[in-house]
């Protein structure tokens, strides 16, 4: 799929409502750990590719060059965060775990 592409564009259109309005709405009644848009895209994207996006994304910004699928998987992943049903902390806590071990 090419970022032309009406289902991609629909999908990273969500995406950028997703990570830079509804997750940064929701954080301070939430209590969790990130606050900024950025963060949550970092959280969300490391837990689609199972590790540091940027080891598995070639370009930026991610959302327009990462594989479709991926980025369908860390939508549903913000998607359930704002419904509750996934715990973004967690996914925080592996995402940087996942970050320091990069470091090593």
């Amino acid at each position: 799929m090419t970022a032309a592409d009406p289902d991609r564009a629909s999908l990273e259109a969500a995406w950028l409502t997703l990570t830079r309005e509804t997750l940064p709405g929701l954080a301070g009644c939430r209590m969790w750990p990130v606050r900024a848009d950025h963060c949550f895209q970092r959280i969300l994207l490391d837990a689609a590719v199972g590790g540091v996006w940027y080891d598995a994304v070639a370009a930026r910004p991610a959302y327009r060059h990462i594989a479709v699928d991926r980025l369908a998987e860390a939508l549903r992943l913000g998607e359930g965060a704002a419904a509750g049903t996934v715990d973004l902390a967690t996914l925080n806590r592996q995402s940087l775990a996942w970050r320091r071990a990069r470091q090593r």
